[in-house]
């Protein structure tokens, strides 16, 4: 059996490994341990602190060692490698490869080959934007704020993987502050993934789906 330590950025990501990832990779005979990131209470840490908790996992276990973190949630002050070049770089999807990559070579030389970095664009809320008849199904109009924003913006993202880093229009701002009258990210965000299913999220996501084909390969 292979195993793959998923380091999340937070109970929400951990949740949906739990929930969705977990049954996903166990009859493809891969184990999934899905851990949350260490001194936090949930969100990013500095680099520093962070490498040094990679690195104890990939010299813990012979396991793959990934992370599932946003971007969004990513400030200079965490000095992550070559962070002000990757801001230099204007298309979204080559700042996030990039990132990856210096997170990558940031690794010890003896460890990295294990190492599958993963920041999701912008953030964990953007997989949830694929299907109104998801919504309709799980909430009653009344939950909404405001219904016809969620349905333009679902109709304006046919990637939802695109929706801005905003600190107003982010996924998670949008959910919390526009749409929904009460928002829980760890129940109400894992509840429409699941819903959703992981093949439907996969098809709308191409980066996403990008991790999920490299975890089923290494």
């Amino acid at each position: 059996m292979g195993r793959t330590i998923i380091v999340c950025e937070g109970q929400t990501e951990q949740e949906f490994c739990r929930t969705i990832l977990y049954p996903y990779f166990q009859p493809k005979d891969i184990y999934i341990e899905n851990p949350t990131i260490k001194k936090t209470g949930g969100g990013i840490v500095a680099w520093e602190i962070f490498k040094k908790e990679i690195e104890n996992h990939l010299r813990g276990k012979e396991a793959l060692v990934t992370t599932f973190i946003d971007y969004y949630g990513i400030k200079a002050s965490h000095k992550f490698p070559n962070w002000e070049e990757v801001q230099q770089i204007p298309d979204k999807n080559s700042r996030i490869d990039a990132l990856e990559n210096a997170m990558h070579n940031d690794i010890s030389d003896a460890l990295r080959d294990r190492f599958i970095p993963y920041v999701q664009l912008h953030e964990f809320e953007a997989l949830l934007f694929i299907d109104l008849n998801i919504f309709n199904t799980l909430f009653a109009r009344e939950n909404f704020a405001d219904y016809e924003y969620l349905k333009k913006t679902i109709e304006d993202y046919p990637n939802p993987e695109m929706i801005n880093d905003n600190k107003i229009t982010a996924p998670s701002k949008r959910l919390e502050d526009k749409i929904m009258k009460s928002y829980s990210k760890i129940q109400n965000g894992n509840e429409i993934a699941k819903e959703i299913g992981l093949v439907n999220i996969r098809q709308k996501c191409p980066r996403f789906n990008n991790w999920i084909e490299i975890l089923e390969k290494e």
